[in-house]
């Protein structure tokens, strides 16, 4: 009997390093990820999208600040928390884009203090970007959406075909982000059916389609882009597919 008792003690203490050893670090962060569903966001979300658009002011009333700038960015390295499909090729080198940028400040004391419309051109794909920041975030940050075309030769022609909202993105103070975004067939499935975020996407698309009118947007790039120096691409740069999921 004793020696049955000593060798369970024993192999209970033997246990007792291995279970010190798995025990969680206090002094180590914890690090928590999001994965945000940007195919099919909940009912929840979707009228949180849907009330974020509908805040968005037709006609502001700008103040006299305002900024327009233009250059050039390159990527050297592609993001690593984009994982390629296996039909993607992503190049080693480097991607070059000329950017133009517009911001506008609200006069008056509304939900939106800002607005700032980006378009950036590498190439082989234009894209364009509309942000609006909070005045006071309490619950929301910034409403964004955007647009991208590789089938467009010109910026010109790009802003005058009124090119619809492909993405959505709301920033929540102190909560995950909201998004919707167009998302294809993969090699993992069919593409998912997005007809209930139609009326998202078409509001969306009229907010930016408005914006290009109220900053000038159409005459402000034909002049801003003129003034970058042409630069000559001698690599053909990688297309980037998105992940359906994100990580924030």
């Amino acid at each position: 009997m004793l020696s049955k008792l000593t060798l369970i003690l024993t192999s209970i203490m033997a246990a007792l390093p291995v279970v010190s050893q798995q025990a969680p670090d206090a002094s180590q962060p914890q690090v928590k990820v999001n994965l945000l569903n940007v195919c099919t966001p909940s009912a929840e979300e979707q009228k949180e999208i849907a009330a974020a658009l509908a805040r968005i002011p037709k006609q502001p009333l700008f103040s006299d600040d305002f900024e327009i700038s233009h250059g050039r960015s390159t990527l050297a390295d592609a993001p690593n928390f984009l994982q390629p499909g296996k039909n993607t090729h992503v190049s080693d080198e480097p991607s070059i884009a000329n950017y133009v940028r517009i911001r506008r400040e609200f006069a008056v004391q509304a939900l939106f203090s800002s607005v700032q419309y980006s378009f950036s051109d590498d190439g082989e794909n234009m894209i364009e970007t509309l942000v609006l920041h909070v005045r006071d975030p309490k619950d929301l940050i910034q409403v964004s959406m955007e647009d991208s075309a590789s089938a467009i030769t010109n910026a010109e022609s790009m802003v005058g075909a009124n090119t619809p909202v492909s993405r959505i993105r709301l920033e929540r103070f102190g909560k995950s982000s909201v998004a919707l975004a167009r998302c294809s067939a993969s090699e993992n499935g069919p593409a998912p059916d997005q007809s209930v975020y139609e009326p998202l996407f078409h509001s969306a698309s009229e907010v930016l389609a408005n914006y290009r009118s109220l900053l000038s947007v159409k005459r402000t790039l034909t002049v801003e882009l003129a003034q970058i120096p042409s630069a000559k691409k001698e690599t053909t740069k990688s297309k980037a597919v998105r992940p359906h999921d994100e990580k924030k």
